[in-house]
């Protein structure tokens, strides 16, 4: 049996302006951007470059309870997972494009990370992760 996450839902303000975060300040690319009449929304897909399974779906909130979990989708815990082959060429365009980073880069026994909060709150890892922990999977 092989099975593998598609989607991973980001509760997003609007889909716009998270667009323009995840592709030009994260330089994803945008995988879908297409309009479902029968739920007035769209259909928002973004994923990191190279990415072949993990994609992202910007998911607009719609009404106050969704609107609450905005930015803070996991309580204040690191909610996702960005790993890189270079983490200081990203962490440098990612500090050069304003990103926010709430943990300065460290070195762990599984690699180098950094932690940051997209344009919502919500906080990621930025990871490299050292050549052993990535043999292990």
């Amino acid at each position: 049996m092989k099975q593998s996450l598609g989607l991973t839902a980001v509760v997003v303000r609007d889909y716009d302006e998270a667009i323009d975060f995840y592709t030009n300040t994260l330089d994803f690319v945008l995988i879908d951007d297409s309009y479902v009449p029968e739920q007035d929304k769209r259909w928002v897909v973004v994923a990191p470059p190279g990415a072949a399974e993990s994609h992202i779906l910007l998911a607009r909130a719609v009404g106050e309870e969704q609107s609450s979990r905005v930015g803070n989708q996991t309580g204040g815990r690191v909610f996702l997972f960005l790993y890189t082959d270079d983490f200081w060429r990203d962490y440098r365009a990612y500090v050069d494009r304003g990103v926010e980073f709430v943990r300065e880069p460290a070195v762990q026994d599984y690699g180098t990370v950094a932690v940051f909060r997209d344009l919502y709150g919500n906080l990621w890892d930025l990871v490299q992760r050292s050549d052993k922990s990535a043999s292990d999977t």
